[in-house]
């Protein structure tokens, strides 16, 4: 959970490095560092904190032609100046940057110390700097040491890596995403795209054993056995102004605002005649599916909650699993389930165990993300993309609903195939409706009254959201996004579910926001009465034509749409409303505490 950078090329790297990690900053941000190799030995500047601190820090700009970067989100050992990256070998000619974690760096630890090695952190990287060195000096050579230091060692890694004296970056992944930068003049290596999209949008993925040496003017790519691979080159087709705050105060509130945008992209050609279409899955692709998986983690758990409840609607046995418990909690499956890993990333590792298990018992897989050539998109049997463009903001906000019209489009595609499946019976006037989304989101971004609202009850105690069938992924998903950024108490809970314990917690300072998506929802209703009866204030959430606005002390009020789209209205205003909260309190809202974009460690 960790952001790496690596540039070679012709002029200073320090500025690129910087920036790269400035980009990157949303996967870490306890400390960050750069090491920069100029012929006379390699310099390392690190500190705790955040990249701006680390700039301030620097006397100078390092100068060299060569480096390699890191922003940390600490897993082993806590955020200070020494655990931070880059970490050297004890004399220093050899720095690493790693994402990941080294399962084995204890006994690794312990047998390089009895060598003589002398030690600085508390971090399982810096093994890997000192097994480098051990290697050197019994080969004589750096790449075969780097293939000999990796192949030591046991758990997920990223890694690049400098050598004084060395005009080289030595690279190498399993487990922890690593994508290759090409440029006329330069190569860079990083966690994810947005770190040298300024730069370049040729890309390499590479894979779980590829080992990469870069030099100012060539790149080669071979598996650890020194093989060489070839890696097809492929083009990022972001903006690199879309990685950017675009003159917003936080990248959350440009993305929320993205939404309009994001959504089109992720409508566009998929209803084609009243039909739901996906590129690479014509009509008869689900046909031998008998029963889904949905396993995800976070937001991604909350929109796959969404694409459950409307294929269970359509009558195919459907279970969503958190990834992280798919080991325990996972049902029968065989050749004839189908398991959907829903990740943004594509790079979360709970999600992609889970996605490798169901594999071993034989189901088919397909990845829904948000990133081509993803680790998700190249092991899964088929990919959908959600087309949601960059996000950077750690609290994902235009992804979760990209991912949830991507997933009810999908429920529809496969219910017109799987036997004994009935697509929704209003199907068309679903689909007639979705091509009003983004215009839906953009009345609720210049009509809201989150901000106001959030003023109003920012002295309280708790926060609840309560919903019922596509309204519970919506309240869970507004809780979620209001503990994340705010720091406030905040608990999302299916709407019927409150009378039995919740409502122990409610009190005048406890208002409950209720999710609702249609008129007709009488649970979400008489549980937000008897919750008003304990003293709570009421927040509606939802179209103007439900009974419970004329009760509510306030109301979240969304265009009137089809039911399916109307709880990703209510999203959007309770996104905002956490969006103001958090401003309010002035916590940091795109990179809130303890939390990281991209969770590549299990």
């Amino acid at each position: 959970m960790c952001g790496i950078i690596a540039r070679i090329g012709h002029g200073n790297a320090a500025e690129t490095l910087l920036s790269g990690l400035e980009n990157l900053e949303y996967r870490g941000y306890d400390s960050a560092g750069i090491a920069v190799q100029n012929g006379s030995g390699v310099k390392v500047h690190k500190c705790s904190g955040e990249v701006s601190e680390l700039k301030s820090a620097l006397p100078t700009e390092p100068h060299g032609n060569m480096g390699i970067g890191h922003t940390r989100w600490s897993t082993h050992g806590p955020p200070t100046d020494e655990n931070a990256h880059p970490h050297t070998d004890t004399a220093g000619d050899v720095a690493v940057v790693h994402n990941g974690v080294i399962d084995n760096y204890d006994e690794l630890r312990a047998d390089l110390q009895a060598k003589g090695h002398v030690f600085e952190s508390d971090t399982d990287t810096e093994v890997i700097p000192h097994l480098i060195d051990e290697f050197r000096e019994e080969t004589g050579d750096t790449e075969l040491a780097v293939r000999r230091a990796v192949d030591t060692l046991e758990g997920s890694y990223a890694i690049a890596a400098i050598v004084d004296g060395e005009e080289a970056v030595y690279a190498a992944r399993k487990g922890s995403p690593l994508v290759l930068g090409i440029d006329e003049e330069e190569w860079f290596l990083a966690s994810d795209v947005p770190a040298f999209l300024d730069h370049t949008d040729e890309v390499i993925y590479l894979e779980d054993g590829d080992l990469v040496v870069l030099e100012p003017d060539s790149c080669r790519i071979t598996d650890l056995a020194g093989t060489p691979l070839e890696r097809p080159v492929d083009t990022v087709d972001w903006d690199p102004e879309d990685a950017g705050k675009g003159g917003y105060d936080h990248y959350m509130l440009k993305e929320i605002n993205n939404q309009p945008t994001s959504l089109a992209n992720t409508i566009e050609g998929r209803v084609e005649d009243g039909e739901v279409a996906f590129d690479g899955l014509p009509a008869g692709s689900f046909d031998e599916v008998e029963s889904v998986q949905f396993v995800a983690c976070g937001t991604s758990y909350h929109a796959s909650l969404y694409g459950g409840q409307l294929l269970r609607s359509a009558g195919v046995r459907t279970e969503v699993i958190r990834a992280s418990e798919y080991g325990y909690a996972s049902g029968p499956v065989d050749e004839s389930t189908l398991t959907v890993a829903v990740t943004q990333s594509g790079e979360t590792a709970d999600t992609l165990d889970a996605l490798r298990k169901a594999a071993d018992r034989g189901a088919r897989t397909l990845a829904v993300t948000n990133v081509v050539g993803s680790t998700a998109a190249r092991e899964a049997d088929d990919a959908v993309y959600i087309r949601a463009g960059p996000e950077v903001g750690v609290a994902a906000t235009k992804t979760y609903s990209s991912q949830a019209v991507t997933l009810a489009l999908l429920t529809q595609r496969i219910a017109g195939d799987a036997p004994d499946a009935t697509p929704a019976a209003d199907r068309a006037a679903m689909l007639e409706a979705l091509g009003d989304l983004p215009a839906h989101v953009e009345t609720v971004l210049e009509t809201s009254g989150a901000a106001a609202l959030a003023r109003e009850t920012l002295d309280s105690r708790s926060f609840f959201f309560i919903g019922n069938g596509l309204g519970r992924s919506v309240a869970l998903e507004g809780a979620l996004k209001f503990k994340e950024i705010t720091y406030e108490h905040a608990e999302g809970f299916a709407a019927g579910e409150l009378k039995h314990g919740p409502l122990a917690l409610v009190t005048e300072e406890t208002p409950l926001f209720a999710v609702y998506t249609s008129g007709d929802d009488e649970k979400t209703k008489t549980n937000a009465i008897e919750a008003r009866s304990r003293g709570a204030p009421i927040v509606a959430v939802g179209p103007d034509d439900h009974p419970l606005v004329d009760i509510a002390d306030a109301h979240l009020s969304v265009p009137d749409t089809h039911p399916v789209w109307a709880g990703l209205l209510a999203n959007v205003q309770l996104q905002l409303l956490s969006y103001h909260a958090a401003k309010l309190l002035e916590r940091p809202i795109d990179k809130p505490r303890n939390l990281a974009k991209s969770v590549t460690v299990e």
